[in-house]
C-alpha cells in the first residue's frame, strides 16, 4: 500500500469515528470525554479547540490526557487540555459564590459577588444564570425561602422564622410567600390550618382519581387504585386544612380531568395552584411546554432550564409533582426512550403516552 492509499484509509477511519463529528463542530458539549492529537504538530487538543481543523488522516483519539502524553504528544497551548476547562472553572467559581450566599444572612450586592468571582458584573450575572438557571437574586431568595420552610416548624413565631432565614423585613417575604408556600406562612406553619381545600373523587380507565382545589386553583391531581388512600394522601399534604367534599359543580372539574385522560386531544386548561421550590417550579414549567404526543428526556429538561448537570434533581422534581397530567411528568422518559419510573405507576405512564401518541 503506497503512502497516499494509506492516508486515504486513515482519513476514512477517522471520519467514520463518531468523535470526529464533535471535532469538526468544535462542540463544547464533548467537554473532556476524549482528546485528539495531530501527528504533524505533535500536540493534543480538546474537541472544542478553535485551532485550524487538522486533516483527518493525521488525527488520533485518546481517552485521557495521560494517554495522549504517553503517546508522545504535548498539550495544546491554545485550548490547554491538561487544565480544567473554562466551563469547569466557571462552575467551581459559581459554586463558591453559592456557598457564600447560603452562609450569609444579608446577600452581598451584585458588584461584591462579581468581585468575589473575579468577573465583571455583566459577565458574572450571565455565567451565574447559565450554570444555576437562576439570577443571583433569585438564588438568594430561593435559599432564604428554603430556610423559612425549615424554621417555621421550630421558631416561636412566624416573624422570628422570617428574620432567622435572612429576610430583613416581613414585607419582602410576604410579597412572594404564596408562590413559595402556597399559603400564608401562618397557615403553612399550622399544616394548612384555615385553608379550605375542596376535593372530589372520580373513576377512569386508569383507576381512581382525586382532584383538589384551593382558592388559587387546582392543587392536587392524584391517581391510584384505592380512593381511601388518595384521600389519605391529600390529608398528608394538608394535615390541618379544611377538606371539603366536592358538590355537583366541583365534580364537573373531575369529569374534565377524566375526559382529558380518556381523550387527550381535548386538551386540559385549568387554573393551577403550583407549590414547590424555585427549582421544582422551573422544572414543572418546562414540563408544561412539552406538547401532547411528544416526549423529552430528563437530560433535555435539565438543558431546557439551563442546568445540564442537574439530571438527577430533575428526576426528583418530576417525582415530587402532585398534579398528574396537568403537569405532564409522564412525558419525560429516559435518554434511550425507555419508560422509567412514575409516581402513579409505570403502566399508567405507558397508557397515557400511547393515548397521546394518537391524539
Amino acid at each position: 500500500m503506497n503512502p497516499s492509499e494509506r492516508n486515504a484509509e486513515l482519513a476514512i477511519t477517522t471520519k467514520n469515528d463518531p468523535r470526529w463529528a464533535f471535532v469538526v463542530a468544535r462542540d463544547v458539549k464533548a467537554g473532556s470525554k476524549f482528546y485528539y492529537s495531530v501527528k504533524t504538530t505533535g500536540v493534543y487538543c480538546r474537541p472544542s479547540c478553535a485551532a485550524r481543523l487538522a486533516r483527518p488522516e493525521n488525527v488520533q483519539f485518546h481517552a485521557t490526557c495521560k494517554e495522549a502524553e504517553q503517546a508522545g504528544f504535548r498539550p495544546c497551548k491554545r485550548c490547554k487540555p491538561d487544565q480544567p476547562s473554562l466551563t469547569e472553572q466557571n462552575a467551581a467559581t459559581i459554586a463558591t459564590v453559592c456557598r457564600l450566599i447560603e452562609q450569609l444572612d444579608e446577600v452581598p450586592s451584585l458588584s461584591k459577588l462579581a468581585a468575589h468571582a473575579k468577573m465583571s458584573v455583566f459577565h458574572f450575572h450571565r455565567v451565574f444564570k447559565s450554570i444555576t438557571g437562576l439570577t443571583p437574586s433569585d438564588y438568594a431568595t430561593a435559599n432564604r425561602s428554603k430556610r423559612v420552610r425549615a424554621k417555621l416548624d421550630k421558631s416561636n413565631s412566624v416573624t422570628e422564622a422570617i428574620y432567622d432565614a435572612g429576610f430583613n423585613s416581613n414585607g419582602r417575604f410576604y410579597a412572594t410567600s404564596n408562590e413559595v408556600l402556597g399559603m400564608t406562612p401562618s397557615n403553612f406553619r399550622a399544616g394548612g390550618a384555615n385553608a379550605d381545600i375542596h376535593f372530589a373523587i372520580g373513576e377512569c380507565s386508569l383507576g381512581s382519581i382525586l382532584v383538589a382545589k384551593s382558592e388559587r386553583g387546582v392543587c392536587a391531581i392524584l391517581m391510584g387504585d384505592d380512593p381511601t388512600q388518595l384521600v389519605q394522601d391529600l390529608q398528608d399534604r394538608f394535615p390541618h386544612a379544611n377538606l371539603i367534599g366536592g358538590d355537583r359543580e366541583f365534580e364537573g372539574l373531575v369529569a374534565k380531568v377524566v375526559g382529558f385522560i380518556e381523550k387527550p386531544a381535548f386538551g386540559l386548561d385549568l387554573p393551577l395552584d403550583i407549590r414547590g421550590t424555585a427549582f421544582q417550579q422551573r422544572v414543572w414549567n418546562a414540563l408544561r411546554q412539552i406538547p401532547i404526543g411528544s416526549t423529552a428526556s430528563y437530560a433535555d429538561i435539565a438543558r431546557k432550564i439551563g442546568m445540564p448537570k442537574a439530571v438527577r434533581a430533575v428526576a426528583q422534581a418530576c417525582g415530587a409533582n402532585a398534579l398528574a397530567v396537568a403537569i405532564p411528568c409522564h412525558r419525560v422518559v429516559r435518554t434511550d426512550g425507555a419508560i422509567s419510573g412514575y409516581r402513579w405507576g409505570v403502566e399508567r405512564k405507558r397508557t397515557l403516552l400511547n393515548r397521546e401518541a394518537y391524539a
